[in-house]
């Protein structure tokens, strides 16, 4: 397989881009719709025995059992070994990802070993804590710098530096009985709402090349630990979207569906509904292009159900108010109109502060410095 330029994949991807969009995003909705039935059949038996039932923070979403993470068991206790998480593919490996739920004041420990069993070396996390007095995650680690001992993982935050809408936190790690020491970094996108979309593309696409370039810094010692409140909507739009634009930066054209195709068989409902599907398509746009290529959806913009598409299951994924289908189609045609290939060449030649931001190198010099992270 030859590498293609930067160049080449944007334009094929906009190409791409283009005739899903078109017909009130027609193309987008028989994409999704063709994966509504993958995974559904692989067992996970181990997350619904009575034992674990508690231990998951939603009971219709528990790990596969064929790639669920493996804890060490405790004192020989059965059962003591389970956690809701999943191993997922990436830029590299099939476990180069975890993707795990928001942990539960319970399972905080098990969270923390998890990350020491696994030498996780990053911790992703894009959700709030709580929307509207719901507890969506529960907060594991200490914000303020101090230290809780969680199970047999002293966690000390030894400082914090703010990124563009998200918080970057420098963990200390140490297992009580034991000398070693490692650090992990933890980064807090909390403004991405529970079955939606950011506002703005800039920062999830800032968050997403951040992390990209910080791993390209690290040896590869354990997977990379991603979360949102279930582990599945949030969390695998943006593995899906990382490990795309690892796969960009090696010169292989993006294929979103196979990507969110490999994740479901490997976790239930990765990437929950139809925004978080376009999401993917709109910021990759964005970072291909190194600028503000593509406008995100509001909750007054998203895509209406074309009654061919409407089922009832997709109800639950699915509350946004439906938008007018001539506006959008007009918005449509301007958007391709003025982002042709040759705009985006013109595009890419401005000075703009997110050009710069994502240009390879200068995201890490001025928020992560490698000296303060390598460990």
């Amino acid at each position: 397989m030859s590498m293609l330029s930067r160049a080449q994949i944007l334009q094929e991807f906009s190409q791409r881009f283009r005739s899903l969009a078109a017909k009130d995003n027609s193309g987008f909705w028989q994409e999704f719709e063709d994966l509504d039935n993958v995974g559904k059949q692989i067992p996970a038996r181990v997350g619904n025995l009575e034992a674990n039932r508690d231990k998951n923070r939603y009971h219709q979403i528990v790990p596969y059992d064929h790639c669920r993470v493996r804890l060490s068991l405790q004192n020989s206790q059965p059962h003591s070994d389970y956690i809701n998480a999943s191993y997922v593919p990436g830029g590299c490996t099939q476990r180069d990802f975890i993707c795990t739920q928001g942990p539960l004041r319970s399972t905080m420990s098990d969270f923390w070993r998890m990350i020491w069993e696994q030498k996780v070396r990053i911790i992703v996390m894009v959700t709030a804590l709580k929307h509207e007095g719901m507890v969506l995650c529960d907060e594991y680690w200490p914000q303020e710098r101090g230290t809780v001992l969680h199970g047999i993982v002293q966690v000390t935050t030894l400082f914090r530096e703010q990124g563009p809408d998200y918080l970057i936190t420098t963990i200390h790690l140490r297992q009580r009985d034991c000398f070693e020491e490692r650090t992990v970094t933890h980064y807090y996108y909390s403004v991405w709402p529970d079955m939606g979309v950011p506002k703005e593309l800039s920062s999830l696409c800032a968050l997403t090349e951040h992390v990209r370039q910080h791993l390209d810094t690290l040896p590869l010692l354990g997977p990379t630990v991603v979360h949102c409140s279930a582990g599945v909507g949030r969390t695998g739009t943006f593995v899906t979207l990382l490990w795309l634009m690892q796969l960009c930066m090696r010169g292989v054209m993006p294929d979103v569906r196979a990507a969110v195709e490999d994740l479901r068989r490997r976790r239930v409902m990765m990437v929950q509904n139809l925004k978080q599907y376009i999401l993917i398509y709109q910021c990759l746009m964005q970072w291909l292009g190194g600028g503000d290529l593509v406008h995100p959806l509001s909750s007054a913009q998203s895509p209406a159900y074309p009654p061919h598409l409407y089922k009832g299951h997709l109800q639950h994924y699915h509350s946004s108010k439906k938008s007018s289908r001539g506006n959008r189609s007009r918005k449509s045609r301007e958007h391709q109109e003025q982002h042709t290939p040759q705009a985006a060449q013109t595009q890419a030649r401005t000075q703009s502060s997110l050009k710069q931001l994502l240009n390879p190198g200068n995201l890490l010099r001025r928020l992560l410095p490698p000296s303060k992270h390598k460990t």
